[in-house]
């Protein structure tokens, strides 16, 4: 499954456990499978930005909410780059697992309402082995073209639909992000929201991003570190060649509205989420012929050699989960010239010729394969984008850290003109794509009060689909550090 593309802490001491150590409480809350599968959980669509030729029905602001219908405090978190919502399944199910009083509402972006979720829910097993061989066919382009106005405006509006509508239930508001997620919630912080011309008056302080929430965490995602590279106004107009391709200007995205390369496209979306539900139910099958991998392979490892740190073709997309047993492989130099640090091999086949190739789960690997293919699709959220609007990505190029003395000023209102004083929690994974100095960095830029700290072991991947609940307890803790104890309080109406 390719994606292309980041306190309580922890029921506190002293007003849960009656003075048991920090250490013997962490021990006691690690929530066990069945308490996380247990967390209740709806999805809602709401009106979103009203954008021109958009269809009704499409303008939307959508989350997965996670907990309580009535928190204490709401952490909302947008995916990164093809990421759906159901990227933060496990990290958002931990979280309010260890702290009742928490809800985690994660965002999909509009462009999910065009996925055939449907075809894939209502699937038999053999017909997703028909998706796995064929695809669900993409829209037809020039049925999408309305999506060359999906930009950076549109996507940080309809967020700030459900921001305030959070803002309805509790102050405790904080919004995050995973990768470009992260990014993208550094642009909301700085982004006004106000209709004055760039250079006018200023804007009331209610219409800037980061006047509306209570912090800002980033999940091995951070300002510069993105897949979207920086543009000048001829490229942004006419078009660009960056580290992953061609990447079409804005006069061309009536013919490319959305992502549609080789290695990700919508056909090979759907293909890969019928993937992992076989992978889910049935791990060691044949997986199908044809399918996502080229020789006879199981289900779960033609589902996670896509994926995994040692075979991923792009080093940013990567876990790590295990490695593929009775495989003959080669040294892969494309991950390297890509940016990899470390070497990587491409899978010929079987071995043994009588046997597929297969999976081992290595223990002290960060994430667990089988709950990972087990929480990539569902009815009601999806690990990845199907249709990844092209706008977004090069209204990222354009925008950066700051559009302020830059031809984007008018249209791309990213203006951090006044401190971003919000503070900051940033994570980076061991072995992904951000440090603890790029968020220091984005700090010192914005003035802000910077957390820092790093999961050891883990791919980029993994920092929200790790076994591990340690993210959701540094989350949990600077949390509590903002708002102070309240949030521990039990949850007091669970959704339906």
């Amino acid at each position: 499954m390719f994606f292309s593309g980041r306190a309580p802490l922890l029921l506190t001491a002293s007003l849960l456990l009656g003075g048991v150590g920090l250490a013997q409480a962490q021990a006691l809350a690690t929530p066990s499978g069945a308490a996380l599968d247990s967390i209740p959980v709806v999805r809602v669509v709401r009106t979103g930005e009203v954008v021109p030729g958009t269809p009704a029905d499409l303008n939307a602001s959508i989350t997965v909410r996670y907990g309580p219908a009535k928190p204490n405090a709401v952490l909302l978190l947008m995916p990164g780059f093809l990421g759906g919502a159901g990227s933060f399944d496990r990290l958002a199910r931990q979280i309010v697992a260890l702290d009742g009083g928490v809800a985690v509402w994660a965002v999909d972006r509009r462009s999910n309402l065009l996925e055939a979720g449907a075809a894939i829910a209502n699937a038999n097993p053999a017909e997703l082995v028909r998706i796995v061989q064929q695809g669900l066919p993409a829209r037809p382009t020039p049925s999408l073209t309305f999506m060359k106005n999906w930009g950076l405006d549109t996507t940080l509006r309809d967020w700030r639909e459900a921001v305030r509508e959070a803002r309805t239930l509790t102050p405790n508001v904080f919004i995050g992000g995973h990768s470009l997620g992260g990014t993208l919630t550094s642009l909301y912080a700085g982004y006004d929201f106000g209709n004055a011309p760039f250079g006018a008056a200023p804007t009331p302080d209610d219409q800037i991003g980061f006047k509306g929430v209570r912090g800002l965490l980033m999940l091995d995602g951070a300002p510069g570190n993105t897949t979207s590279d920086p543009i000048s106004w001829d490229q942004y107009q006419n078009g660009s060649v960056g580290r992953l391709g061609y990447v079409p200007g804005v006069n061309r995205l009536d013919q490319i509205p959305y992502v549609n390369s080789v290695v990700f496209n919508p056909t090979f979306a759907s293909r890969a989420a019928a993937q992992a539900r076989l992978a889910a139910t049935a791990p060691d099958a044949l997986a199908p012929a044809g399918g996502l991998v080229s020789y006879p392979a199981t289900n779960l490892a033609a589902g996670l050699s896509q994926l995994e740190r040692q075979y991923s073709l792009l080093p940013f997309l990567t876990l790590r989960t295990g490695q593929a047993t009775n495989a003959s492989a080669i040294p892969n130099p494309l991950p390297r010239l890509l940016g990899a640090t470390e070497n990587s091999q491409f899978v010929l086949g079987p071995a043994n010729q009588s046997q597929p190739v297969g999976w081992k789960t290595d223990a002290d690997a960060a994430t667990d394969p089988l709950d990972f293919v087990g929480r990539f699709w569902n009815p009601v959220s999806d690990y990845a984008e199907w249709y990844f609007p092209m706008r977004l990505s090069v209204d990222v190029g354009a925008a950066q850290l700051d559009t302020v003395g830059t031809p984007f000023a008018t249209t791309l209102r990213v203006w951090h003109t006044r401190a971003v004083s919000t503070p900051i929690l940033g994570i980076s994974a061991q072995y992904g794509i951000t440090t603890e100095n790029d968020y220091r960095r984005f700090a010192a830029f914005t003035r802000a009060t910077v957390t820092t700290h790093t999961l050891p072991g883990a791919s980029h991947l993994d920092i929200t689909v790790a076994k591990s609940d340690q993210v959701a307890r540094w989350t949990l803790e600077w949390l509590r550090g903002i708002t102070g104890p309240a949030i521990t309080q039990t949850a007091q109406t669970p959704n339906p």
